[in-house]
C-alpha cells in the first residue's frame, strides 16, 4: 500500500487483513516493483497526489505493465485518472482517460455518507456484490462514466463508483467503512491477486 501522507492507512489495512491479504506500507518503489499488488488510498484533495514521486509512478505504471493488479480507493480511484480540476496542475497516472470534476446541483458537498451501487457490466471486483448495495463516500469531486465504469452512483450527477480495466481496479467510495459489502469487495480483490500468483 502506498505512503504519500493523504491516506486513512489503518482502517485500509485492516480492511485488507479481514480480507485475507497480508498487506504492509511503504513509500518506496522497489517495493511495488517485488509486491504481489499495489493498493493507493487516499482522502483529501487531489493536490496530495503531487506527493508521490516521479520513481513512485514510474513503478506503479510499469507493475501494471507487468500484469500487477493496481486498486485505487477514494483519491486512489481519481489518481487513476489523467488529472481533476481540483488541482489542475497535478498530474494523475493516467490509466484511465478523463478527468475528475467537481460535483454540482442542488445538493451538498462534499458527499458524505451511504449511497446505492447501479452495477453496469459484470466485473472481477464486484462480481458477489447485489446491485443497490449501499457503500459509504465522502467526497467532493468524482471520475466520469467511461469505459472503464463497473457501477455508477447518482449524486447530483451520475459518476464513476467503481472501474475495472483488465488488473485495474478503482472504488470511489470506502470499501474498509462499507461494512460486509465492502469487505466482499476486498476479498474480491484479494482473490483477485491470489489467482494471478497462484
Amino acid at each position: 500500500m502506498v505512503e504519500y501522507g493523504a491516506g486513512n492507512l489503518t482502517s485500509v489495512l485492516k480492511g485488507l487483513t479481514a480480507a485475507g491479504a497480508d498487506p504492509f506500507v511503504t513509500g518506496q518503489s522497489e517495493d511495488i516493483d517485488a509486491a504481489h499488488a499495489t493498493v493507493v488510498p487516499g482522502v483529501g484533495n487531489f493536490a496530495a497526489t503531487d506527493a508521490i514521486s516521479d520513481r513512485m509512478r514510474d513503478a506503479l505504471v510499469r507493475a501494471v505493465a507487468r500484469g500487477r493488479p493496481l486498486l485505487g480507493i477514494c483519491l486512489g480511484l481519481q489518481f487513476l485518472f489523467e488529472g481533476s480540476d481540483e488541482a489542475p496542475g497535478a498530474r494523475g497516472l493516467g490509466l484511465l482517460k478523463g478527468r475528475c470534476y467537481l460535483l454540482q446541483g442542488e445538493v451538498k458537498v462534499p458527499h458524505v455518507g451511504w449511497n446505492n451501487l447501479c452495477i453496469v457490466r459484470p466485473s472481477c471486483l464486484l462480481k458477489d456484490v447485489q446491485d443497490s448495495s449501499q457503500v459509504y463516500f465522502t467526497h467532493s469531486y468524482a471520475a466520469p462514466v467511461t469505459d472503464a465504469c463497473i457501477a455508477e452512483t447518482e449524486y447530483a450527477t451520475r459518476f464513476s463508483a467503481a472501474v475495472e480495466r483488465e488488473h485495474v481496479f478503482g472504488v470511489q467510495f470506502h470499501p474498509e467503512k462499507s461494512g460486509t459489502v465492502g469487505l466482499q469487495i476486498l476479498r474480491s480483490f484479494t482473490s483477485f491477486v491470489c489467482s494471478r500468483n497462484a
